[in-house]
């Protein structure tokens, strides 16, 4: 069993990781079945184990966390969908790879659910999104924004942190870092992309690609 979870208010971040550690603890002892986690948090950066202190541009913005996640720098807040995802890998195959794989899937899956093709890029992490609509880059380059990250850690075989999906954030937010260190590409969101998709409406189809791609 997968239980979910659906926070409707901002949480704040401090108090969503010990929460989420309390729960991979218990996950790990058996105590408690797997967990997903669909939240918002206040306007904040968190900087992965990765994080170059360069890529902060503005560091007095928001708060900025240190997160035990893989990863760069990324921005969380409002009209954001964070998944904060705890599942038992030592029930699943022990194969991070794949895992990564599969929350990558996971999310392509949703969006497509939205006409969105999400496409993943060697070299960076996340799902990408081509705007041919817009201007291309100098080089006469395709422009392709952001639409996803994802960043995890496992402990005992658990997994926590997760993924974030952008369905109307303020974009301006994520002028204050190098999202995920990389300068040349931008962000965007399902609204920005001319959807007017809600966060329940993108629960439904996490909720149901989830279940096509981890099963429950």
């Amino acid at each position: 069993m997968v239980d979910w979870k659906f926070s409707d208010e901002l949480v704040d971040y401090q108090v969503a990781v010990a929460a989420m550690e309390a729960r991979v603890a218990a996950i790990a002892a058996g105590e408690a079945d797997e967990m997903i986690w669909l939240l918002q948090h206040p306007p904040l950066y968190t900087a992965g184990t990765s994080a170059k202190p360069s890529d902060l541009t503005d560091p007095d913005r928001f708060p900025v966390y240190k997160a035990q996640r893989g990863g760069q720098y990324t921005y969380h807040g409002p009209g954001q969908r964070v998944g904060y995802v705890m599942l038992d890998l030592s029930k699943r195959g022990q194969d991070v790879r794949k895992f990564v794989h599969d929350l990558e899937r996971w999310i392509i899956l949703a969006l497509a659910e939205f006409g969105v093709k999400g496409e993943l890029r060697s070299g960076r992490v996340g799902v990408w999104v081509t705007r041919p609509g817009l201007a291309p880059y100098a080089d006469g380059a395709v422009r392709e924004d952001k639409i996803a990250a994802l960043g995890i850690r496992l402990r005992k075989w658990v997994s926590f942190h997760g993924i974030s999906i952008n369905v109307d954030p303020d974009l301006c937010h994520f002028d204050g870092i190098v999202p995920c260190g990389i300068a040349k590409h931008g962000v965007t969101s399902l609204v920005d992309l001319g959807l007017p998709v809600s966060m329940a409406d993108l629960d439904v189809a996490l909720k149901r690609s989830f279940d096509t791609v981890f099963g429950e």
